[in-house]
Parts: C-alpha cells; sequence; structure tokens
C-alpha cells in the first residue's frame, strides 16, 4: 500500500498562524531593539569623548546632539544618570517601552543601558 506523507490542512493552519505571530512580534519589537542599541552606542560615545573637566550638562547636551542625528525619542537627555569615578565618567540610562501588540495586548519591555557595558 502507498501512504502519502506531508501536512494536512489543520497542521499547515496552525503553522501558519505560529509563523505570522513570530512575524508580527518581530516587526513590532525590532524598531524598539534598534533604538535601544542606538541609544547604548551614543552614551558610550559620550562618555569615552567626555572630557575631565565637561559638566554633566555638558554631557547631557552631547548626548542630545546624538540623539538628534539617530531619531532617538525614548530617551531624552534628562534620563540619564551620569556618575563620575575618578577621570572615568559612567552614563547609565534605564526605561520602559510598550509595545501594543493587537486589541488589548500589549509587551511590556524594560530596557537598560550603561557605558562600561562594553
Amino acid at each position: 500500500m502507498n501512504r502519502e506523507a506531508g501536512m494536512s490542512l489543520t497542521g499547515l493552519l496552525v503553522w501558519g498562524f505560529i509563523v505570522a505571530l513570530v512575524a508580527l512580534l518581530g516587526i513590532k519589537v525590532a524598531p524598539s531593539a534598534i533604538e535601544f542599541h542606538k541609544i547604548r552606542k551614543d552614551i558610550t560615545a559620550v562618555a569615552q569623548a567626555a572630557e575631565p573637566e565637561a559638566t554633566a550638562a555638558d554631557l547631557r547636551r552631547a548626548f542630545a546632539r546624538y540623539a538628534e542625528v539617530d531619531g532617538i525619542t525614548d530617551v531624552q537627555p534628562a534620563d540619564l544618570d551620569i556618575v563620575r569615578e575618578g577621570n572615568r565618567v559612567l552614563i547609565s540610562v534605564a526605561y520602559e517601552k510598550r509595545i501594543a501588540l493587537f486589541g488589548p495586548v500589549s509587551l511590556l519591555i524594560d530596557f537598560q543601558a550603561s557605558s562600561s557595558d562594553r
């Protein structure tokens, strides 16, 4: 007897639904993840370029310039936590991002970045 192998229509629909959910999640989350990586890159660049006499206001202005170029909207310069350890400047930021998925369902992501992460 010749038995056919393959996927049933129900199996195809279930796998199609799962793939669609994963694609939706990826499409919704990717812009926030990309912006987080830009923020981490920018605070690291500001901390590395900081001069010894630079004030917190100077560092916030420098981050604002980077943020304007990169189109960062999730973090404002006032959200930065700036700490000096000797001659070294550490900049960190923590924020939440709520992403609407569909209907009343949303995804909440806690982002934390520091210039000492790299």
